[in-house]
């Protein structure tokens, strides 16, 4: 099994920082591409930073310049380092990972979820 465990979350007024992990835990081979997705409320889930193994990164524009993604390997955790945030920022952050895993012979892929962290940009 494998476990997507997020933290960092939080209450922080407009300007300021905050810092989002996600360690990825369980029956393990190799990890592609990570991920963080938002979810604001009524609104449908957004990719917001994707970065692959090889440590190729994409943002969604409204993030670009402000937001940056960064993954340990060793550790088997990515980062997401948020500046600049705005009230629009306000979202459950959900951690998102391409698993390669080692069953009973074969290799699998599955895609995971973390359970979601909220951050409340607000004055």
């Amino acid at each position: 099994q494998v476990q997507l465990v997020e933290s960092g979350g939080g209450l922080v007024q407009p300007g300021g920082s905050l810092r989002l992990s996600c360690v990825v835990s369980g029956n393990i081979f190799s990890i592609n591409t990570m991920g963080w997705y938002r979810q604001a409320p009524g609104k449908q889930r957004e990719l917001v930073a994707g970065i692959t193994s090889g440590g190729s990164t994409e943002y969604a524009d409204s993030v670009k310049g402000r937001f940056t993604i960064s993954r340990d390997n060793a550790k088997n955790t990515v980062y997401l380092q948020m500046n600049s945030l705005k009230p629009e920022d306000t979202a459950v952050y959900y951690c998102n990972a391409d698993v390669q895993y080692f069953s009973g012979g074969y290799y699998y892929s599955q895609n995971y979820w973390g359970q979601g962290t909220q951050v409340t940009v607000s004055s």
